[in-house]
């Protein structure tokens, strides 16, 4: 094993920045929770890092990982991001309507200390969505005063490290144009103010050419478009995308692999989900939608390798749809109507009716994502990072890589990265 691949260790008091683009419901909810768990109010439920074990190479678990890795501790976490709505931590979790007051309001003081910094916006990327904490000027402009936002964040906080994670909304469907191919044409494509760059794409840039990991929690076209890669591969920066695996797709990506093991059939599978926060809002604009469209089904085809068994796979329907419902807040409810055969054809149905709330499943998944991307730089990785694909429903990969989407590969993939960590530091 390479020196490269030994994580240098955290020092205890050493500050690591993670700061979010999108301080909404996922955001606010992972923040107080961090805060909510320093304080002893609540269980870390939910997050690998913070109760998880190492699983060794036959499946047995081992040590916790918190204790065989060098993670940094959360009282070592200062958090920070962007937002169109100018509304402080606190107010925009009591807005958000995720977490009840009697989270809130031990931790009060420590949330309203955290004010967002004027956002990079466009409502041609979110339609449904406006504020006035935005920056103006030149994409050029943005994008320089984005990193000046996490250099000097950085500096005021006396942090060493840093991490970006998108919790933002998503923005509508895009597909790699003329400006995204490298990064000479990307950087001149913010000069003339390039319609093509999304304020996500900003976001990766200013992170990256300030050497600070990038992790993408919506399906947006972003931090994998090859100008990007090109920037982080140079500037040896970790980056992970994309979009949050929560909801529906942790189930889907659970089934699927059963079905596949047991070799049988799949007719067709029908998805509908009901959703009424701010994610809702924005998904109910078809093009945003679509973005996330294209991120969810793609899930199916990987897992069940249709090519290789085309008389179980290879004629199925796979339907999925999201429905606005404000009344349901961010408790989101998920169905799946799953028709599926056996033995000589015979045909048999699963009936999955999923109640979850997104940024309750969601926030731990931040908190994973922010630590281990931390450890992965401190490891001179650079680039996607294969294996924290476990946490994505759509896993970006090294250019010529095809996805892992079963959950329990991904599963298996990851806690081999985390061991090969664990046995690095001990020589």
């Amino acid at each position: 094993m390479s020196a490269a691949s030994v994580p240098s260790p955290h020092r205890k008091g050493e500050k690591v920045a993670v700061l979010f683009p999108g301080m909404g419901a996922v955001a606010t909810t992972a923040i107080a929770g961090v805060e909510a768990i320093k304080k002893g109010l609540a269980l870390p439920i939910g997050s690998l890092t913070q109760i998880g074990h190492l699983v060794d190479a036959d499946g047995n678990l081992t040590g916790k990982l918190s204790e065989r890795l060098s993670l940094a501790p959360l009282g070592d976490l200062v958090f920070g991001g962007w937002d169109p709505i100018p509304d402080d931590v606190y107010a925009a979790a009591v807005r958000a309507k995720v977490l009840k007051a009697r989270h809130l309001e031990p931790i009060k003081a420590e949330l309203e200390a955290i004010r967002p910094m004027p956002a990079v916006f466009d409502v041609r990327w979110v339609r449904r969505l406006d504020g006035p904490n935005v920056k103006t000027g030149t994409l050029r402009q943005k994008a320089e005063a984005l990193l000046a936002d996490i250099r000097g964040f950085m500096q005021r906080n006396g942090c060493a490290r840093g991490v970006v994670v998108w919790t933002g909304s998503t923005e509508v469907y895009a597909e790699v144009g003329d400006a995204h191919r490298t990064l000479a044409a990307f950087e001149q494509a913010l000069d003339r103010d390039d319609p093509t760059i999304a304020p996500s794409m900003v976001y990766a840039w200013a992170a990256l050419k300030a050497k600070v990991p990038f992790l993408n929690g919506a399906p947006n076209l972003s931090q994998d478009i090859p100008a990007l890669r090109e920037l982080a591969e140079r500037e040896g920066v970790v980056t992970g995308g994309k979009d949050f695996k929560t909801g529906q797709t942790l189930m889907k990506t659970t089934i699927a692999p059963m079905l596949q093991a047991r070799l049988l059939g799949l007719e067709g599978w029908f998805s509908t989900n009901i959703l009424g926060n701010r994610d809702g809002e924005v998904l109910d604009d078809e093009e945003s939608f679509k973005t996330k469209e294209v991120s969810k089904l793609g899930v199916l085809d990987q897992i069940l390798s249709p090519a290789l068994q085309p008389d179980l796979y290879g004629d199925s329907s796979h339907k999925v749809t999201i429905h606005y419902y404000p009344p349901r807040g961010d408790s989101k409810e998920g169905w799946d109507a799953i028709d599926i055969f056996g033995w000589l054809g015979y045909p048999m149905q699963i009936k999955v009716n999923f109640q979850c709330r997104d940024s309750i499943l969601a926030a731990p998944l931040v908190l994973d994502l922010a630590l281990l991307a931390d450890l992965a730089q401190r490891a001179g990785e650079r680039g996607p990072q294969e294996w924290l694909s476990f946490f994505f429903k759509s896993p970006v990969t090294a250019s010529g890589h095809q996805p892992l989407h079963d959950l329990f590969r991904q599963q298996t993939v990851l806690h081999a990265k985390l061991r090969s960590y664990a046995e690095a530091a001990k020589k």
